[in-house]
């Protein structure tokens, strides 16, 4: 019967246990890792001047006292049922806290993703077919300075100029689109800019090695012999081996980049996942922390499947060979 599934559907089953078994594992290092952060979350919520037999009794009340399997199960149990539980500090639900914040980081990690990417194609490209001249040096160069400079030390900078000499844009806050998509754009600017610059980088040099395999390849030389100008003959014949290559970072530099936009909201005072996660940490909110560092750990796992599923979409040679094996299994 398992020879007679068919080889996408097994390949479907096989990342979805793999994300499933990922997910547990992930739950598990973050429920040790928060709950060895340091400090007590009981003493942060009654005061240093605090009595140890009222700290205590606090510890109780919010089950701190009780052993780990009992509390990671409960806790893990409420959020396989979308109950995130409540903030040790202010007893509001977690979800409350997280839902209008999803927004901001959302919108955040994703334009900084499309415009990293939307930059980093022709830059990269560039670099590869000019490489042996003076502009696709300065190309290459200008990819190498992004990955030297941190995205926050950019963002400095980028408020600097823009905000304080020139006063073009906001320097920092957020501001719904509902009340404006030019009020909404023009916060959200300088903090996307400040996050893509380092990932179009790391993506703008993985791009041109790729355009460098490419431009040594038979089909290439082929389609050149045709009568295709160089560019044209990139974007018919070469974008879906480039593709690949973007996929795959866009897989690996994920954890990345949500790593900076947490930093990026803090330098920009939007009320983001990773401001929220700042704060918990700082105050202690252990349950704030876990559901929003699992949250995003989800996120990442989540991608990376997507991104490896999408490897038989971009590259009809995986779907045959799947195809083949299928068959010999089947015949066997």
């Amino acid at each position: 019967m398992v020879g007679r599934i068919p080889p996408p559907a097994r390949r479907l089953a096989v990342r979805l246990g793999v994300f499933v078994a990922s997910v547990v594992v992930a739950s598990l290092l973050v429920f040790w890792v928060a709950s060895a952060l340091p400090g007590n979350v009981a003493q942060v919520v009654l005061g240093v001047n605090a009595s140890p037999e009222a700290v205590a009794r606090l510890e109780e009340q919010f089950g701190l006292t009780r052993p780990w399997p009992v509390r990671y199960a409960e806790w893990f149990g409420g959020v396989l049922t979308g109950d995130l539980g409540h903030s040790y500090l202010t007893g509001e639900p977690v979800v409350d806290q997280i839902l209008p914040r999803l927004g901001v980081t959302a919108w955040l990690v994703g334009l900084a993703m499309a415009a990293a990417i939307i930059g980093s194609l022709p830059l990269g490209m560039w670099a590869a077919v000019r490489r042996r001249h003076l502009d696709g040096f300065l190309a290459s160069a200008l990819s190498q300075v992004g990955l030297a400079v941190p995205a926050f030390w950019l963002g400095i900078m980028l408020v600097v100029v823009f905000a304080v000499r020139l006063g073009r844009l906001p320097a920092n806050g957020y501001v719904p689109l509902s009340s404006g998509v030019g009020d909404w754009a023009a916060h959200l600017v300088l903090p996307v800019v400040s996050l893509a610059g380092v990932q179009a980088s790391v993506l703008a040099r993985y791009v041109r090695s790729a355009t460098i395999e490419v431009l040594r390849e038979d089909y290439w030389r082929t389609a050149r012999a045709g009568g295709w100008r160089t560019f044209p003959a990139l974007m018919r014949h070469g974008l879906r081996n480039l593709s690949l290559s973007v996929v795959t970072v866009i897989g690996l530099q994920l954890a990345t980049l949500l790593a900076g936009a947490i930093i990026i909201e803090s330098v920009f005072a939007l009320p983001g996942l990773g401001r929220l996660l700042l704060d918990a940490v700082a105050q202690r909110d252990l349950m704030v922390v876990q559901d929003v560092v699992l949250l995003l750990v989800v996120a990442v796992l989540a991608i990376n499947a997507l991104v490896d599923l999408s490897y038989a979409l971009l590259d009809p040679r995986l779907r045959g060979g799947e195809r083949e094996q299928g068959r010999g299994e089947d015949r066997g």
